[in-house]
């Protein structure tokens, strides 16, 4: 059943205590956006702690991020251009969440993309993490950053930032942003312990094909290639080497293109 607009706003408010309470962000870091339709989106305001919003704090802006309503002093966050772009390029998106997790925000200040496969949750969810170059805050830099990876991924690191997630609705996107802090957990940790054990290429398939058969909705490097959706290996498991032919020759190229780029951070 589809939620009305205060609904939404009640939501966002809850999400914004998750956000806080778990230490993804703080003082009033953070700001995340649901599409209500093609002109108006609701987003968390700027200079407020997403741990104590209540529902009149949200404002609404149109595609272009001006404001189409807003309450009192608030205004919407400064990195809304950041979430328009996201929902420019990706019509499939309905909501953007961006926060400043430890672990995750850690390995994109280090430079290190979140690229081992090392849990089953995390490679059927995520797939991997890569980093989109640094950008000044509230400037075009960070959305041109952020383009790059849209046609293939539903996350990214910021670098020497945070984190920016995105979904067909909130409670998606925010579920991949705790994701992707988890696995940067666990990675981080296991490197203490002497390194993580890797899944190999064949594992990592396997659980690609097991995302496939799920019909798990958004873009994942199980999808990258054309030869995934005929069953066969796809470009990013098996190091790029991708033979779809001539029928998407040119989407086949954009493909290995970006599949290079993973493949470099993946240090293979």
């Amino acid at each position: 059943m589809a939620m009305n607009e205060f609904e939404i706003k009640k939501l966002m408010c809850d999400i914004g205590r998750r956000v806080y309470d778990r230490g993804m962000v703080a003082a009033n870091d953070g700001n995340f956006s649901v599409k209500l339709n093609d002109n108006e989106f609701l987003c968390t305001p700027t200079g407020v702690s997403k741990g104590f919003m209540t529902p009149e704090y949200i404002c609404k802006v149109d595609a272009k991020g001006n404001v189409i309503q807003a309450n009192g002093k608030f205004r919407p966050s400064s990195e809304i251009k950041m979430h328009m772009r996201v929902y420019e390029k990706r019509p499939d998106v309905g909501a953007v969440v961006h926060a400043h997790p430890s672990y995750a925000t850690s390995f994109a200040i280090a430079g290190i993309p979140l690229t081992q496969p090392i849990m089953p949750e995390a490679v059927i969810a995520l797939g991997c993490v890569p980093i989109a170059k640094y950008g000044t805050p509230s400037t075009m830099e960070i959305p041109d950053a952020v383009e790059e990876y849209l046609p293939y991924f539903d996350q990214v690191l910021l670098e020497s930032h945070g984190a920016l997630t995105w979904g067909p609705d909130l409670l998606n996107a925010y579920y991949k942003m705790e994701s992707l802090e988890f696995y940067a957990e666990l990675l981080y940790k296991s490197r203490q312990l002497g390194g993580p054990k890797e899944f190999t290429p064949d594992q990592v398939e396997r659980l690609y094909e097991i995302r496939r058969q799920m019909g798990i909705p958004g873009k994942h490097p199980a999808n990258l290639c054309p030869n995934a959706k005929a069953g066969k290996p796809s470009c990013h498991s098996c190091g790029g080497s991708c033979t779809c032919g001539g029928e998407g020759k040119a989407d086949a190229e954009l493909v290995s293109s970006i599949t290079k780029k993973v493949m470099e951070q993946l240090g293979l």
